[in-house]
């Protein structure tokens, strides 16, 4: 089982959420944290979540999550609600990069992800889903490339995939409906035919026992 498949199963289905999308990532710069709050628990990893609950009405949240090196659990550290975050920045509009920052209400981080292939995908969902689901301010998205704000983001070309191979299904299931009703028509004429030539010839032997 990969590591996010585990956070899904350990952190969010007990409490009848399910994960979204989640990005592995270290900090850009060290934070300052005392010596005694360590508590001696060595290297760790971390998980940037985002996550919605199972039951109606839709509740989103943004969690920080972190394995400790040696210990094979996800212990859940921080959470945040969609609409406390404030903003979302890609660094650079221009090229795909690792980096991004996020700022919420009461905290800002800096990030540098797993590879640049996870952050845009973890940006792209994340961004779908605040147009989708926040109902007050939206968060602001800064220095993102345009393709992971629509467009030709995964999420329209997955739509258009779906799409396309509903219009393929629909399409050939109609050429065959219309196969379909040619052949009964020829069948049609065919039973007509018969039937027209059944009666004639009972005619004509009706006429020569006459």
């Amino acid at each position: 089982m990969s590591a996010k498949s585990a956070i899904n199963k350990e952190v969010f289905l007990p409490h009848d959420e399910k994960m979204l999308v989640a990005v592995q990532v270290k900090r850009r710069t060290k934070k300052k944290i005392p010596f005694l709050a360590t508590g001696g628990q060595g290297d760790y990893m971390t998980f940037i979540c985002l996550s919605v609950t199972n039951k109606k009405p839709s509740h989103l949240s943004i969690t920080k999550v972190k394995q400790f090196q040696g210990s094979s659990a996800f212990i859940k550290r921080s959470q945040w609600t969609i609409d406390q975050l404030r903003q979302v920045n890609g660094i650079d509009p221009n090229k795909d990069c690792p980096e991004f920052d996020m700022m919420f209400e009461n905290a800002f981080d800096q990030w540098v992800a797993g590879s640049a292939g996870e952050k845009c995908t973890f940006i792209q969902i994340l961004h779908h889903t605040c147009q989708r689901y926040c109902s007050a301010q939206k968060p602001e998205f800064i220095n993102c490339q345009s393709k992971l704000l629509g467009g030709n983001s995964i999420l329209h070309s997955a739509a258009d995939t779906v799409t396309s191979a509903v219009q393929k299904a629909s399409q050939a299931l109609n050429e065959r409906g219309e196969r379909l009703g040619r052949t009964e028509e020829r069948t049609a004429d065919m039973m007509n035919s018969a039937e027209q030539f059944s009666v004639t010839a009972h005619k004509l032997a009706m006429k020569h026992k006459c």
